[in-house]
C-alpha cells in the first residue's frame, strides 16, 4: 500500500470517476491510475469502485466505508509535511484564504496588508466564491482558512469559529422619498419600493427573506447580486433601494448614496472562520487569524480544535 494508490482513489471520487481527469490531476497516465486502484483493491481484498466495463461509475459499500480513512491518511501525510515546514521555514511558505466577495472586499484588506508587512516571505493566495464554494475549497485542501457568513457552520467536515456579528443597512439615492420622513424605517415602507440585494445564500440573505416572511410581506426584489458594489451601482442608477451589509457602505466613497440603519428590521448575522477538521496550520496562519479577530489567539484556536466545538469570539459590530 502506498500514498499514490490512496491519492488515485481520492481523486477518482473528486473527479466524478473520470479517470482521464484523475490522470491529469495526478500528472500520470490513465493506465497508471487504473493500475494503482486495482493493486490497492487486490491488497485489501475488496472492490472499491463500481465498474461498467473499464469505466468507474461509483463507490461500492466497502468503498464508501474506505473513503473517509483514505482522506484521513492523506490529511495526516500533509500534516507531517507542514509540521516539518513549520519548524524549518517559519517565515516562508504559502497561505490560502477562501472568502466570500463581501469579506474579501470589506473585511480582509487591512488584515492582508498587515500580514504581508509581517510575513513578506509568505505567498498569500486569496480565493473568492460563494459560501458553499468556500466550504468546498477548505474540504479539498485548496484553502487553509475560510471566511463566510453562511453555510460554513452547517458543514460537518469543518470546524467553524464565530468571528463577529453585523447588521444590514438600506442604501438609497440622494433625494429618495424614504429619506424625507422622520418615522422609523419599516418593512412595509421598504416593500413599497423595488429592492436590490444579495443572491440567495449570500451575505445574510436568508435573514432578509425570513423577516419579510414573518411580517407576511412579499418584497419586490428586482435584482440580486453577489457583491455589494454591484448592488450600490444599480441603486445609483435608480433601479431600487439596496439592502447590503452595513460594513459595505462608505460615506466618503459612496457620495451619491445615503444609508439608513436597518438593524431593527433584520436578524444579526455572524461572520464565521472555517478550518478543516484535523488540518495542521503553519504558525503564520494562526497569526493571520489573530489579525482578523484579535481575541482569537493561537491558544484559543488550538483549544477549539481539541474540543472540536465552535466558540464565540469578538465583539458585535
Amino acid at each position: 500500500m502506498n500514498f499514490q494508490q490512496l491519492r488515485s482513489v481520492r481523486e477518482a471520487v473528486r473527479c466524478g470517476f473520470n479517470l482521464t481527469d484523475v490522470a491529469e490531476a495526478l500528472h500520470t497516465s490513465q493506465p497508471g491510475v487504473s493500475r494503482q486502484i486495482r493493486e490497492l483493491e487486490d491488497e485489501l481484498g475488496i472492490e472499491i469502485f463500481v465498474r461498467a466495463g473499464k469505466r468507474l461509475t461509483g463507490l461500492t459499500p466497502p468503498g464508501d466505508a474506505l473513503l473517509p480513512v483514505v482522506e484521513r491518511l492523506l490529511l495526516e501525510a500533509e500534516n507531517l509535511r507542514r509540521v516539518g515546514n513549520d519548524f524549518s521555514a517559519s517565515m516562508e511558505g504559502t497561505l490560502s484564504i477562501a472568502a466570500t466577495h463581501s469579506q474579501a472586499r470589506y473585511a480582509l484588506p487591512p488584515v492582508v496588508r498587515d500580514f504581508r508587512a509581517r510575513y513578506p516571505g509568505v505567498s498569500l493566495h486569496l480565493h473568492q466564491g460563494s459560501p458553499r464554494q468556500v466550504a468546498d475549497m477548505l474540504m479539498s485542501g485548496e484553502a487553509d482558512i475560510g471566511v463566510a457568513t453562511e453555510a460554513l457552520a452547517s458543514h460537518a467536515g469543518l470546524l467553524t469559529l464565530s468571528c463577529y456579528r453585523w447588521s444590514h443597512s438600506v442604501v438609497l439615492p440622494v433625494g429618495h422619498p424614504l429619506l424625507e420622513t422622520s418615522l422609523p424605517l419599516t418593512l412595509q415602507a421598504l416593500a413599497e419600493h423595488p429592492i436590490v440585494t444579495y443572491d440567495l445564500g449570500f451575505t445574510g440573505r436568508s435573514h432578509l427573506d425570513d423577516a419579510f416572511q414573518r411580517a407576511g410581506i412579499q418584497p419586490n426584489i428586482v435584482l440580486t447580486a453577489m457583491d455589494a458594489d454591484v448592488i450600490k451601482t444599480y441603486v445609483e442608477l435608480g433601479m431600487g433601494v439596496g439592502i447590503i451589509a452595513m460594513i459595505a457602505f462608505d460615506a466618503e466613497r459612496d457620495r451619491q448614496l445615503r444609508m439608513l440603519d436597518a438593524r431593527h428590521l433584520f436578524q444579526l448575522n455572524t461572520t464565521r472562520l472555517g478550518l478543516r477538521r484535523g488540518a495542521w496550520l503553519r504558525g503564520y496562519a494562526y497569526d493571520f487569524i489573530e489579525m482578523f479577530v484579535p481575541t482569537m489567539t493561537r491558544a484559543t484556536v488550538e483549544q477549539a480544535m481539541r474540543n472540536d466545538e465552535p466558540q464565540p469570539w469578538g465583539d458585535n459590530i
